[in-house]
């Protein structure tokens, strides 16, 4: 996937609840697979991949799989699980899969049982991939209704902006606007002071910072998609026209019609 497709891929994530009762294929399960072992070795995480975790969740309907999001106890590890669990988000949605970020609304007893979870190490959310029924359920439409009633646009996400954003970074923060976070709350502030975007969250230490994770991600793809290459350090976004983002890369060619594969380097 090239910066264009994941861009697409934003455009069309939305939260999916409601599954078909079709398990993934094996072809697609081994590719989610690669992408976990690819972000668990990129940025020392501990994603895990559950086959079938249906059983954890009462407000959704269906079979599907899903994604331990597991990591150190640290606000780094936190924004790590947020940057990266969404590359593999938007690569499930691009080709045809159902995705959902869920922080609270699953047993996460029954998660831990679900997983050899390491020493030291934190289960702070789930991402559930599988195939979505094509219309949303009831309880879909009303959930989405009531965590985007009151939807923030990323003009009331800065702290202090010293002049008219330029476009390039106008434009990422529409992509930000698009991102997921818990209850749709958008913690993440931004500043943009001297030409420089800057961003942080108040409580880092929480489940806030996997949304700036995801922030970040979203902001970084909008920027290259405007010629502006970079990469987010201690919360400032720090421009580098040399940079060149790489997301999870799988090796398994033989898939199915989903056509979920890793050409993920975005120059």
């Amino acid at each position: 996937m090239n910066n264009e497709e994941y861009i697409k891929a934003i455009e069309l994530r939305t939260s999916r609840r409601s599954y078909k009762s079709v398990p993934l294929d094996e072809s697609t399960k081994s590719n989610i697979k690669d992408m976990v072992d690819y972000v668990n070795r990129k940025a020392n995480l501990n994603f895990i991949f559950i086959e079938n975790a249906s059983p954890a969740f009462s407000l959704f309907s269906g079979r599907f799989s899903a994604i331990a999001v597991c990591g150190a106890d640290t606000a780094d590890a936190r924004e790590k699980c947020g940057y990266y669990g969404e590359t593999i988000v938007l690569q499930c949605v691009y080709h045809g899969l159902g995705t959902c970020w869920v922080s609270g609304t699953y047993n996460e007893n029954t998660v831990l049982n679900m997983i050899n979870l390491p020493e030291k190490t934190r289960l702070y959310c789930v991402i559930a991939i599988g195939f979505a029924n094509p219309k949303k359920s009831l309880l879909e439409t009303v959930m989405y209704k009531a965590t985007h009633k009151n939807s923030k646009p990323y003009q009331k996400m800065f702290e202090v902006c010293d002049k008219k954003l330029p476009n390039h970074f106008e434009y990422a923060m529409q992509l930000v606007e698009k991102a997921p976070s818990a209850v749709n709350r958008r913690p993440v502030s931004f500043r943009y002071e001297n030409g420089v975007v800057s961003a942080s969250v108040d409580e880092p230490y929480s489940d806030k910072s996997i949304d700036f994770g995801i922030a970040q991600l979203h902001f970084q793809l909008g920027a290259s998609a405007m010629g502006i290459k970079g990469e987010w350090i201690n919360g400032v976004f720090i421009e580098d026209k040399n940079k060149v983002l790489k997301f999870p890369k799988v090796s398994n060619e033989n898939t199915d019609s989903n056509n979920l594969k890793g050409d993920l380097e975005n120059e």
